[in-house]
């Protein structure tokens, strides 16, 4: 990464960014330091798949083996991230906790505090697959898939919630940002991703309850749904996440996607909470979700028949929805 810029746009503002040791969570966690940020970088060090990795701390990828208050340092990819802001002459921390956990959650704000004396911006990005056509996927796939998606964003969103309300009711109020991280999968479906499109729609509305409760706070709450190669990405949809050639824009490089999350995880984006956005390549889209389109009301009662032939009615004057990723 190149030096922290003097003055940059997060300068003096501490970051936390789950998911951090590869990929998308790598490239906010570098593009926050360049920018002046001090970062906590969270990662277990697992297979794409949530299983055990060379740091996982455990056959079954929990990444508890360095404890579960995220105390412990066990390198791997968040050491690397940290190491490589470190050497451009920025600042950063490991964690090691499952953020999935009650205490790893927790753990990860207390060691942004313990570091560095407060935290300003939260970026929930760990995930994994597990794909499945719906009738081959099992109970323990779809619970792991929902529990490090959607139990691993309402966790640190909570605790870390529950730290700037603090601080708001001690009359420092935070200008406090939270980025969550969404997919197309979960506005659109995806096939074959039911655990992981159902967890990333949860995660949709988790975001706009909690834009709406933590505002009084001083706590903006947004989400993105990215798309860039990454190890989720490159085998599933290898054709489209491919490497340009030598000398040609690489569009489905992570580092495109992020600085539309440090710009929203500064405190520049005043306002601006409760969206949902799409980051590719260069472009950035305001998705805009459920809102009431052709409506007909009798009001009377209908029967079964004149029900159908009014869904009829209406379906023929309304917008067709967007297509589902990997549908014929």
């Amino acid at each position: 990464m190149s030096a922290p810029t003097s003055g940059g746009l997060c300068a003096d503002r501490v970051v936390a960014v789950t998911g951090a040791g590869r990929g998308l969570g790598r490239a906010h966690a570098l593009a926050f330091a360049a920018e002046g940020a001090r970062v906590v970088v969270n990662d277990l060090g697992v297979r794409p798949d949530g299983s055990g990795g060379e740091d996982s701390g455990g056959p079954d990828g929990n990444g508890l083996g360095a404890g579960p208050d995220g105390g412990g340092d066990p390198g791997g990819p968040a050491r690397e991230v940290v190491d490589e802001i470190v050497a451009a002459g920025g600042e950063a921390v490991v964690h090691s906790g499952d953020i999935a956990t009650t205490e790893g959650a927790a753990s990860l704000v207390t060691t942004a505090v313990a570091a560095f004396g407060r935290l300003d911006t939260l970026v929930n990005n760990a995930g994994f697959l597990r794909d499945r056509m719906l009738v081959n996927l099992d109970e323990d796939d779809w619970d792991a898939v929902v529990r490090v998606h959607l139990r691993g964003h309402f966790l640190p969103l909570k605790h870390a919630a529950a730290h700037w309300r603090a601080e708001a009711k001690a009359g420092r109020p935070p200008a406090a940002r939270v980025i969550n991280t969404s997919s197309g999968a979960g506005l659109l479906g995806s096939v074959g991703q039911g655990n992981y499109a159902a967890a990333k729609a949860g995660i949709v509305a988790l975001t706009l309850v909690a834009a709406a409760e933590l505002g009084r706070y001083g706590i903006h709450v947004n989400a993105l749904a990215p798309a860039a190669r990454t190890r989720m990405t490159e085998q599933t949809f290898a054709e489209a996440m491919a490497a340009p050639g030598e000398g040609e824009f690489d569009a489905m490089a992570p580092e495109n996607v992020s600085p539309l999350v440090v710009w929203l995880g500064s405190a520049a984006s005043d306002g601006v909470t409760g969206r949902v956005f799409e980051a590719e390549a260069g472009r950035i889209t305001v998705m805009e979700g459920w809102r009431p389109g052709p409506t007909d009301d009798r009001g009377a009662h209908r029967s079964p028949a004149e029900a159908g032939e009014t869904v009829r009615r209406l379906l023929a004057d309304a917008e067709k929805p967007g297509q589902v990723y990997g549908a014929s």
